[in-house]
C-alpha cells in the first residue's frame, strides 16, 4: 500500500497524522476496511492506496468484487456541503448520468458521519483524465455537462444547496466589482474591452439552478472519447449554467499539477457540443465571451507566466477586438 498527496509537497505521513489521526499507513488502512464493513456491510480484503489533500482522504480498497472508493474529510464546517452533494449525485445517479454515484449505507445515507468524519462510498470508475487533445472526449464532455445541467433544473432540493452555497450576487455586480480592483499586473487592453461588452449586455437577468461547480479534466474520467464519470462535486453551488460552461471552457484542461489554457479550438469545440443538446438563450449567449474573457484574465500569474495564461488572455482580446 503506498499513501500519498494529490497535488500539496507535504509529506504524506506527516499528514495523515496530523490532519487525520493515524500513525500510519496500515492504522488508516485498518481504520477503513472497518469502517466500510460496519456502515456499509462491504467486506474490503485490502487496501491499496490512500491519496490525501487538504482535509480530505481516499482509500482504494480491494473486495471480492469490484474495488471500492472510501472517501472521508475531517474538516466539519464542510460536512453540510459534503451531504448535500452526496444526494445530488445520488439523485443523479438514478437518473443514468454518467457520475460516481455513492453507495448507500446499511441505514440508507448517502453520506455518514463516523469517527468525527464524513465520509462517502463509491464504485471505482475505470478511466483515464480528461484529454484535452482529443476532440472526440472534449465533445463528449460537452454534451455530459450539458444533461447534467438540464438534468439538474427541476432539482428538488436546490434549496439545500444554496443553503450550503449561497447564490452569488447579481452577475454584472460581480464582473465589475472585480474590475474595481483587478491586479495591476493585468493588461489594461484587455480590462478596458471587458468594461466595454460589459456594458453593451443585455438587461434581462440570466436563470440560477445547482451546478457541478469545478468542471475541468482533474474531475471528469474518459474511456475511448467518451465520459464514464463526472466527479468530485464538492464544489457545488446554485449558479449561472453559462457561468460554468464558460469557467470550463477555460479551465477544461487544467489537472492538480497541469494548469494550462487550452486552445479557442477546443473552447469551441466544448460550447459547440453542449449547445447540440441544449442550446443558450439569447442572452446566455450574448454573455458568452464576457465570462470567457473575464476568466482568462483573472488566471493570469503576476510575474512568471511559464503555460501561457497571459498570451492566451491576449489571444482572447485580439480576437474580441478584431
Amino acid at each position: 500500500m503506498g499513501i500519498t498527496m494529490l497535488w500539496e509537497t507535504t509529506d504524506a505521513a506527516l499528514a495523515l497524522r496530523d490532519r487525520f489521526g493515524f500513525a500510519t499507513e496500515d492504522d488508516a488502512a485498518t481504520w477503513a476496511i472497518a469502517t466500510v464493513r460496519t456502515h456499509w456491510g462491504v467486506a474490503a480484503t485490502a487496501c491499496s492506496r490512500i491519496v490525501m489533500s487538504d482535509r480530505n482522504a481516499l482509500a482504494w480498497l480491494d473486495t471480492d468484487d469490484d474495488p471500492v472508493l472510501l472517501k472521508w474529510c475531517v474538516e466539519s464546517s464542510r460536512f453540510p456541503r459534503l451531504a448535500a452533494a452526496a444526494d445530488v449525485v445520488a439523485w443523479l445517479g438514478d437518473r443514468g448520468l454518467p457520475v460516481s454515484a455513492p453507495v448507500p449505507a446499511l441505514d440508507g445515507s448517502v453520506q455518514v458521519e463516523v469517527d468525527g468524519v464524513s465520509a462517502g462510498l463509491q464504485r471505482v470508475l475505470v478511466g483515464e483524465l480528461l484529454d484535452v487533445d482529443d476532440p472526440a472526449a472534449v465533445r463528449s464532455v460537452g454534451r455530459v455537462v450539458a444533461e447534467l445541467h438540464d438534468a439538474l433544473v427541476p432539482y428538488p432540493a436546490a434549496g439545500a444547496v444554496a443553503a450550503v452555497r449561497p447564490t452569488p450576487a447579481p452577475l454584472t455586480s460581480q464582473v465589475q466589482q472585480w474590475l474595481e480592483g483587478a491586479p495591476v499586473h493585468l493588461p489594461s487592453d484587455g480590462l478596458e474591452l471587458l468594461r466595454t461588452l460589459l456594458g453593451a449586455l443585455p438587461a434581462e437577468p440570466l436563470p440560477v439552478q445547482v451546478v457541478h461547480g469545478d468542471v475541468r479534466s482533474a474531475n471528469v474520467l474518459c474511456a475511448d472519447g467518451r465520459v464514464v464519470g463526472l466527479v468530485d462535486f464538492e464544489d457545488l453551488r446554485v449558479d449561472h449554467r453559462v457561468v460554468e460552461l464558460a469557467r470550463a471552457a477555460v479551465l477544461l484542461g487544467t489537472r492538480f499539477h497541469d494548469w494550462a489554457p487550452v486552445g479557442a479550438d477546443v473552447q469551441a469545440a466544448f460550447r459547440q457540443a453542449y449547445e447540440s443538446v441544449s442550446p443558450l438563450s439569447s442572452v446566455e449567449a450574448a454573455w458568452w465571451d464576457v465570462l470567457v474573457l473575464w476568466t482568462s484574465l483573472a488566471f493570469v500569474p503576476p510575474g512568471d507566466d511559464p503555460t501561457g495564461w497571459g498570451a492566451a488572455a491576449a489571444e482572447q482580446v485580439r480576437r474580441l477586438s478584431g
